[in-house]
């Protein structure tokens, strides 16, 4: 697979390294929405991730990062999305909050019930069910606008003594940049895996550039999946 220029690390990056080294003892995998209205052609917003998913091979690299990180004995947490009718009363919105709603994305008949929810837009990918419902995997409780404030994923890692990330998932500029910032944020260090994530393609922009930018910025570093599996191996 060909990269991008624009895609491409910087030859001569101006800031430098962070020093970061993994620590198995205290890490853990984190994968934003790996669900089916994101990462499968069936889902509600394809149209407008899905080139940028089949570029960076994004469904076939989280796969990737399951099997690795459960073979290294890490902590493995979804923070997944997902909406019930109630959600439906609030009263203001941003223009993704406006999309999600228009187009019924992530969207589950309640909190309590599994109800149509086998197979739907919120449901996990198929190809990652059996990592995910393991009965080890952490699912959290569901996150709302991008970032895991309103879920419980910085209780589950600082509970597990996870100081940690490796960070992937949906979507690039939006889940993952919210997690990655809240995470930075709550005292943990954050490694984004940037072919583990894609990003929506708009008039308005590239989303997958745009992360991949503050990324470099703010992470404390930027891997490949590749990358991230040589790690995870010790």
């Amino acid at each position: 697979m060909t990269v991008p220029p624009i895609y491409a690390e910087p030859l001569h990056p101006a800031l430098p390294a962070s020093g970061f080294e993994l620590d198995l003892a205290h890490a853990a995998l984190v994968v934003t929405d790996p669900q089916i209205d994101f990462l499968s052609p069936d889902g509600v917003s394809w149209a407008i991730f899905g080139d940028s998913i089949e570029e960076n091979g994004t469904v076939a690299h989280i796969g990737e990062l399951f099997d690795a990180a459960k073979l290294a004995g890490i902590t493995v947490a979804v923070s997944p999305h997902h909406f019930y009718p109630t959600d439906s009363q609030w009263r203001f919105g941003d223009p993704l909050e406006a999309f999600m709603g228009g187009v019924g994305m992530f969207g589950r008949q309640g909190a309590y019930t599994l109800d149509g929810f086998a197979g739907s837009g919120a449901d996990f990918l198929p190809a990652y069910r059996d990592q995910i419902l393991d009965g080890h995997t952490v699912i959290t409780s569901p996150h709302k606008i991008v970032g895991p404030e309103s879920n419980d994923l910085v209780l589950q890692l600082r509970k597990r003594s996870v100081s940690q990330v490796i960070l992937a998932g949906m979507a690039a500029n939006l889940c993952v940049e919210g997690h990655m910032r809240e995470l930075v944020e709550q005292g943990f260090e954050v490694v984004v895996v940037k072919d583990a994530t894609a990003g929506p393609r708009l008039p308005e922009g590239d989303g997958y550039l745009a992360a991949l930018v503050n990324y470099r910025f703010l992470a404390s570093a930027v891997w490949t999946t590749a990358e991230a599996v040589d790690f995870l191996k010790g």
